[in-house]
């Protein structure tokens, strides 16, 4: 990777020594602006009130709230009331995350700096640094800005958080000359905000801050990232509005109709009073609300934890997950992979040399994997000769026995190759093992020892004694590979986004199945040119990529129709976890900024864990489906019913008591026997396609037939129950026994009984209607009569042919599926 450098901001500022003086540091940052990386942190509960009551769900909810108390349906109002406080909960939650976001890139910067200024040291805020500024920076400490190494050895920076690279990067001062104007600038001599020195002590001369330096434009993006209503969402607030809008429309027109009937304004009221509460949809918002909580739970034991719940929605429509390398395939750890000894020495020996050669405490992460596999010195330590990049070597010097001394070495192989007695030929040998092992994405190291009588207090440079070779890897995570094979095997794309080397990204590719023995695999700087000219052609690996072009990367699948997942755990991976239809974090490894701005984060940091989240989630998705589906073909004769039977001149049909008895049954069976159904250890095939289709037209057809049906088995019922004696109250059994009846078998039919709750709610149903219509006592006080043999038979075929029907709903658009 290389970097901007505008050389103009720093012109004759090379030197080491040099320091500003106040004057220069006060016109700098009024040329510049101050090190404030995080930017303007607008944060406070009253812009997120605001930012909430944009949301116009929020506002229909409390309307219709509102009208219910009007109409004195306190309890219709109370369920609205309560459903409000999780719809306006999830709004505040994810207005609140750009804050959160943002404390959480806070914890990733220093505070203070010590910088050179009028001649002498001093320590600062590091929100005052300016481009210019000299700082000095301690092993362990965060560089506090962007900038050019001028001074130091020995160095080594960890910059997993924001390149995903595991491997400590090896750093040098630039001792160039400055092109003047702006060029480009190599990593290795480059400083970066929000990572942190390893080793040795480095002088950084700094060139951008604030919202300039690559963390800053981090920031941004998660800040600009834009949070979309999901499809469901508009899909929801559509319908409800729209039956909304003719709910009031019908109520309106059948009050006038009744009034000019001559039935009277009292009767003319309690219509349209008695249809709102039948016509109004409260039941779709509430249900969708209920099972986002449902999902939240069901992913929380699959150990997906859901930060966002309107992304329970997505979840199940993933078509291709963008996954990280570091902390997500793999461990995010460097361990020792390979011990090979030469034939004369066996591993423990090999691994003790190099442990030797290694120093604790360092926080070199091949020094910390060297140690867990074998202890450090035991022997008294006389010298250190560490690791530089003109060196390529780290040595060091124990006490052997009473009067000798062992020297260890390890290093770049070709390094130790040329300090050690190995012929031509072995040499040749082990030079083709380190290249192998290069090419399965190890790092590989050489080790070495040399015994001496004497010691002269100088580091040996030839003479060793070759020992064998250390690979290092970051290794792939447990189950990787089968849940790559499981997504792809579904139709999910797979593409493994690292900023590691294409060697290192080929061999995790072909070692998790991706892509088979040859991964497609593109350079970051490759996927630039394909976003741009929205020619996106297949590949598997995006390898050395910046959060950038991450992003972009995102950007574009979604442009071209699919619901992208993202795995990350860095602060590199913010900006794309924010623009991914699904962000997901990494719990155990993953950083507080990676988790705050993700949609779910994974409590066990299982790649597996994804795909059986999608699976929950396409469960979901379909019960949902299904309890929709109920609704529909409950409200469509409900509704149709209230308002054609007054409208031709008959006494009204539902009472509001009779409203309330068949709310008791819609409104638990909606949202208790649905979300219940079991998920199947299936993955279905996806389809690819953004905009959602909740019904497919043969399900809108069964849905819309199945309402008629049953309109027309309450209508005819009622009239032939009415008869020439004009019973009212027979009559107006035998309609609410008819749809009593039906919601009994339609929620039979779509649940095919598969769960206790169903064949609850079914008895339940059909037990109330035995009750409240058979008993005669009970019947009079709601205006009812007890039914014939006859009625109920009718009731019954119809009720069988309803659940005939609608036992295909759940069958349309089934496709093969996938184990997981």
């Amino acid at each position: 990777m290389r970097h901007l450098f505008p050389t103009d901001r720093i012109a004759g500022l090379l030197d080491a020594d040099r320091g500003l003086t106040a004057e220069e540091v006060e016109e700098r940052r009024r040329l510049y602006g101050s090190n404030d990386i995080l930017g303007d942190r607008n944060s406070g509960w009253g812009n997120i009130a605001r930012d909430t009551a944009r949301d116009p769900m929020v506002w229909l909810l409390v309307a219709t709230a509102f009208l219910f108390a009007w109409l004195g349906d306190f309890i219709e109002a109370s369920v609205l009331a309560l459903a409000l406080v999780p719809i306006a909960g999830m709004d505040a939650y994810l207005h609140r995350r750009t804050q959160a976001t943002t404390e959480g890139l806070a914890g990733r910067l220093t505070t203070q700096a010590r910088v050179l200024r009028d001649g002498g040291p001093r320590d600062i805020p590091s929100a005052e640094l300016v481009p210019g500024d000299l700082v000095i920076v301690n092993e362990s400490e965060s560089f506090p800005a962007d900038g050019v190494l001028v001074a130091g050895a020995n160095l080594q920076a960890d910059e997993s958080a924001l390149t995903g690279e595991a491997m400590p990067v090896r750093k040098r001062a630039f001792k160039g000359a400055a092109e003047e104007g702006e060029t480009f600038l190599d990593n290795e001599y480059w400083g970066a905000a929000g990572t942190r020195l390893l080793t040795g002590e480095a002088r950084l001369r700094v060139v951008f801050t604030g919202g300039e330096t690559l963390y800053g434009e981090i920031v941004r993006f998660a800040r600009e990232g834009q949070q979309e209503r999901t499809p469901l969402q508009n899909a929801i607030g559509t319908l409800v509005a729209g039956l909304v809008v003719i709910a009031v429309l019908v109520c309106v027109a059948l009050a006038a109709t009744r009034y000019y009937q001559g039935f009277g304004l009292l009767d003319a009221f309690l219509s349209a009073v008695t249809l709102a509460v039948a016509a109004l949809p409260e039941e779709f918002p509430v249900a969708f609300t209920f099972f986002l909580g449902v999902g939240v739970y069901r992913l929380a034991r699959r150990q997906a934890l859901v930060r966002r719940a309107v992304v329970v929605e997505n979840i199940g429509r993933v078509t291709c997950i963008c996954s990280d390398k570091t902390g997500t395939i793999t461990e995010g750890k460097v361990a020792l992979a390979n011990s090979l000894p030469v034939e004369e020495i066996d591993s423990v020996e090999l691994q003790r040399c190099a442990a030797i050669a290694s120093r604790p405490g360092s926080g070199d992460p091949i020094d910390v994997a060297v140690l867990e596999r074998a202890a450090g010195p035991t022997e008294t330590l006389l010298a250190t000769f560490p690791f530089t990049e003109d060196r390529r070597r780290e040595t060091s010097v124990v006490r052997d026995g009473d009067s000798g001394f062992l020297v260890a070495a390890k290093g770049a192989p070709e390094t130790i190759f040329s300090m050690s007695s190995i012929s031509p030929e072995e040499k040749t040998t082990w030079l083709a093992k380190t290249e192998e092992l290069a090419g399965a994405g190890r790092k590989v190291l050489a080790c070495a020892k040399k015994n001496l009588n004497h010691w002269s207090g100088e580091e040996p440079d030839q003479g060793y004694q070759f020992l064998g070779l250390l690979a290092f890897v970051d290794p792939v995570r447990d189950g990787v590979r089968e849940a790559v094979a499981k997504a792809q095997e579904a139709g999910i794309r797979v593409i493994m986004v690292t900023g590691d080397h294409l060697t290192t990204a080929a061999a995790i590719a072909r070692e998790i199945g991706l892509g088979g023995e040859t991964p497609r695999i593109i350079e970051g700087e490759q996927l630039q040119g394909l976003v741009s000219s929205r020619e996106l052609e297949e590949f598997d690996v995006v390898a050395r990529a910046i959060p950038a072009q991450k992003l972009d990367l995102v950007r574009a699948l979604k442009a071209s129709g699919e619901i992208v997942a993202v795995t990350g755990d860095g602060v590199n991976d913010v900006p794309a976890l924010q623009g991914a239809d699904i962000g997901i974090a990494m719990g155990e490894r993953g950083t507080r900024a990676a988790r705050e701005v993700a949609s779910i984060v994974l409590l066990d940091d299982n790649f597996r864990t994804i795909v059986r989240a999608i699976s929950e989630g396409r469960q979901l998705f379909r019960n949902l489906k299904l309890s929709f589906a109920y609704l529909l073909m409950m409200h469509m004769p409900l509704v149709a019913t209230a308002a054609l039977v007054p409208f031709a001149g008959f006494p009204l049909l539902y009472l509001p008591m009779h409203v309330v008895w068949l709310e008791l049954i819609i409104h638990p069976t909606a949202l208790l026997v649905f979300q219940e159904l079991p998920a199947s250890n299936k993955l279905d095939p996806v389809q690819r396609n953004r905009k959602l289709r909740f019904f497919s037209w043969q399900e809108w057809t069964l849905i819309a037939s199945i309402g008629t049906l049953v309109i027309a088995m309450i209508v005819v019922g009622y009239a032939r129950s009415l008869g020439n004696s004009n019973d009212v109250e027979h009559a107006r059994s035998m309609a609410l026994v008819a749809l009593v009846v039906a919601s009994a078998t339609m929620t039979a039919g779509l649940t095919r009984l598969r769960s206790q709750s169903s064949v609850i709610a079914v008895l339940a149903t059909i037990g109330s209607a035995v009750l409240l219509v058979q008993i005669a006592p009970l019947a009079r006080l709601l205006h009812l009569s007890p039914l014939h043999l006859d009625d109920w038979l009718i009731a019954g075929l119809g009720g069988a042919i309803v659940a005939s029907l609608a036992i295909f709903i759940p069958s349309l658009g089934g496709k093969r599926e996938v184990a997981v």
